[in-house]
C-alpha cells in the first residue's frame, strides 16, 4: 500500500532569509525528498503549502490508508534528512499498521517527530 509523504513547501527555518532570500527552506527539503524518493518502492510524494506547523519548520507529513499517520518537523533541509524522512516512509508502506519499530528508525529521524494520527474510521 502507498505511503504519502506530504512535504510543507512554505516552511521557513529562523534565518532563512540570511541564507537563501526567495527561496523558503520547505522548497529545498522538497526537492531534496522527492530526489530520494524516486526509486522508493511504495512511497509517493507530494507538495502542500502550509501544515501548519510553523514552530517546527521544516514539516512533513507520512501516510497511508487505514495506518498511523505521522507528523515529523524541525528538520534542516539537508540530504541526510530527506533520506531519513525516505527511509522511515518506506518502513511505514511496508508495516501493516503504519507502526515502525524504533530499532529500524533511520537516527536522522529520531527526536523529530512531532503528532501520531490513528487512521480515518471506516464508518461514514
Amino acid at each position: 500500500m502507498t505511503t504519502w509523504i506530504t512535504i510543507c513547501d512554505t516552511c521557513k527555518r529562523d534565518d532563512w532569509e540570511a541564507r537563501a532570500p526567495g527561496v523558503a527552506d520547505g522548497e529545498v527539503l522538497a526537492d531534496l525528498i522527492e530526489a530520494a524518493a524516486e526509486t522508493a518502492e511504495g512511497v509517493r510524494t507530494r507538495r502542500h503549502s502550509c501544515l501548519m506547523g510553523c514552530a517546527r519548520g521544516c514539516n512533513v507529513a507520512i501516510q497511508g490508508k487505514d495506518k498511523l499517520n505521522y507528523t515529523v518537523g524541525e528538520f534542516e533541509p539537508t540530504q541526510e534528512a530527506a533520506e531519513a524522512v525516505v527511509g522511515y516512509a518506506t518502513l511505514h508502506a511496508q508495516s501493516e499498521t503504519g507502526q515502525v519499530p524504533y530499532k529500524q528508525w533511520p537516527q536522522a529521524i529520531k527526536g523529530h517527530f512531532v503528532t501520531r494520527h490513528p487512521p480515518m474510521p471506516d464508518d461514514e
